[in-house]
């Protein structure tokens, strides 16, 4: 009869109880030798009796049931390593220990059996932990993983996020996942655990003055809390650098019994887990990001094609002129445009614009101001008054910062050059006579309704070029911050003068980029060649 015990494991930790006398009581009542608490015990549960040498343990009526390796009894004769349970929730471990039978110390006998168990259980978990999950799984795992080593009834967890912790997933024994992102739950304690990445385990939120703190949780019947900091531990290339640890999110368990969670081998597996999922949460997390990224560049890309698809082919050759222009964005998607049209009387129009600002936003207005300048172009009007229709389309569908510089010009057979600027790059004319600038004063599209618009002209002789950009073209810099300035410019200008179109366009945006090369643009390189052949 000396060599039987029962070990206890619950909330006041593992401890050993002797079989020393012909029959123990099992229940609520405080009379009972073995005295446990929860809603499914009854006041006088269970019995273990004496007989014949051996223990026979028997059920005496409970409400709820008596339970041995998971199985219903009303009378069973104990064997080593029973797994004996009273009442449907599993909130207090017990095992039945004959270390005379088993051949083993008390101590080791009574670690052994729950501790194999809490140990399969973690290892399982962890091996599905590396085994590539998305994060929705990877969050559920956890949680799962850790109400079964532990016997918790609920788990959290909360991930960090700019505004703080936010709550990402909850579950319940069964693996059920709890509806809803409002939880009553302490938010005090994991907010500790997050910010000194401790270990925090309450035994009994009755206790003391923590009851008053966690009214709303104790109101529920939770008594139970034990919450893990998720840690992520990055390992640096040299020995002779510390390793960077910092807390990811906590993992939250609570429960109406106290269960296993204050045994030293319960924490200890708990802590295992959450070191293992912080990596696991994070590289799931960046898996996410990567697979968002790809999709936003895939989208990019699409985007990219339709904007180029909506500017004029490079080239564009006349009775009595050559064109070529071409856009380089800085971006997947840009900001600059161009446009040639041949007109109904005869003349050729050109335009060249940039829109404030970058991305997305920026190509879809200039896709916009294409579509305008199309659906006036056709009029035949001149420059100041086409300009000033776009104008007022776009003023009145007003778009908050965004607007558009531009200068359009039509250039007749007789070399007739009217244009108008609406605040842009004053366009270069260079031939025999030496090199010109358009001046022109005007509002960039966009931000006025009353803004006005003239229209200004100048005389080409045969063999003069015309040539209209963006700034991207003249603020482009080099790695020591340098721009390449309106003077490196002119004189490419000057050197292929005499060349056709397409080798003065060549030439300025490989001199731009040679210029630039090895530092990072910003802005997009736009230009447009038009030489009057006359």
């Amino acid at each position: 009869m000396a060599d039987a015990r029962l070990e206890l494991n619950d909330g006041l930790g593992q401890r050993l109880i002797p079989l020393d006398k012909p029959t123990i009581t099992i229940g609520r009542r405080t009379e009972n030798d073995v005295r446990l608490g929860g809603s499914d015990v009854s006041r006088d549960h269970a019995e273990i009796v004496a007989v014949n040498g051996g223990f026979v343990l028997r059920d005496r009526g409970s409400r709820y049931g008596t339970f041995v390796n998971d199985e219903p009894i009303t009378e069973h004769t104990l064997r080593h390593g029973d797994r004996l349970q009273f009442g449907r929730a599993a909130g207090t471990g017990i095992v039945f220990i004959d270390a005379e039978a088993s051949g083993l110390s008390e101590r080791g006998a009574a670690h052994g059996v729950s501790d194999l168990r809490q140990l399969a259980q973690l290892l399982e978990g962890l091996r599905a932990l590396g085994s590539g999950r998305v994060l929705d799984e990877v969050l559920a795992l956890v949680l799962d993983t850790a109400i079964e080593v532990t016997g918790a009834e609920r788990g959290f967890i909360m991930l960090a996020q700019d505004a703080g912790l936010e709550m990402k997933l909850a579950r319940s024994r069964g693996r059920i996942t709890l509806p809803g992102n409002r939880f009553d739950t302490s938010r005090k304690i994991p907010e500790e655990v997050f910010a000194t990445g401790e270990v925090r385990v309450v035994a009994d939120l009755l206790d003391g003055d923590l009851a008053n703190v966690h009214m709303g949780t104790v109101a529920l019947g939770i008594r139970h809390v034990a919450c893990v900091p998720l840690r992520l531990v990055r390992y640096l290339d040299r020995a002779d650098m510390p390793s960077e640890t910092r807390s990811i999110g906590v993992l939250y368990l609570d429960s109406r019994e106290k269960g296993n969670l204050l045994a030293p081998t319960t924490r200890t597996a708990l802590d295992t887990l959450a070191g293992e999922a912080g990596a696991a949460i994070e590289n799931a997390r960046l898996y996410r990001q990567t697979l968002e990224q790809a999709r936003i560049e895939h989208e990019l890309k699409i985007a990219a094609e339709i904007q180029q698809a909506l500017l004029p082919e490079g080239e564009h050759d006349g009775a009595f002129y050559e064109a070529s222009g071409a856009a380089v964005s800085a971006r997947a998607i840009g900001g600059d445009f161009f446009d040639m049209v041949e007109m109904a009387d005869g003349a050729f129009a050109f335009l060249v614009g940039d829109v404030a600002g970058k991305g997305p936003a920026a190509a879809l207005l200039t896709s916009k101001i294409l579509g305008i300048f199309s659906a006036f172009v056709a009029s035949g009007a001149d420059p100041a008054a086409t300009i000033s229709q776009m104008n007022g389309v776009l003023t009145r569908r007003a778009i908050d910062a965004r607007y558009a510089t531009a200068l359009y010009a039509q250039l007749s057979p007789s070399g007739d050059l009217a244009y108008c600027s609406a605040g842009h790059n004053a366009a270069l004319i260079y031939g025999e006579g030496g090199l010109r600038r358009l001046e022109a004063d005007g509002m960039p599209v966009g931000l006025f309704d009353f803004a006005t618009y003239a229209t200004s002209r100048a005389q080409l002789a045969p063999g003069d070029t015309v040539v209209l950009y963006s700034d991207g073209v003249t603020e482009a810099q080099d790695a020591s911050g340098e721009e390449f300035g309106e003077a490196r410019l002119v004189d490419v200008i000057r050197a292929q003068h005499g060349q056709p179109a397409t080798d003065v366009l060549r030439h300025i945006v490989k001199a731009v980029q040679h210029f630039a090369r090895g530092a990072e643009q910003y802005d997009d390189v736009t230009a447009l060649v038009v030489r009057y052949t006359g």
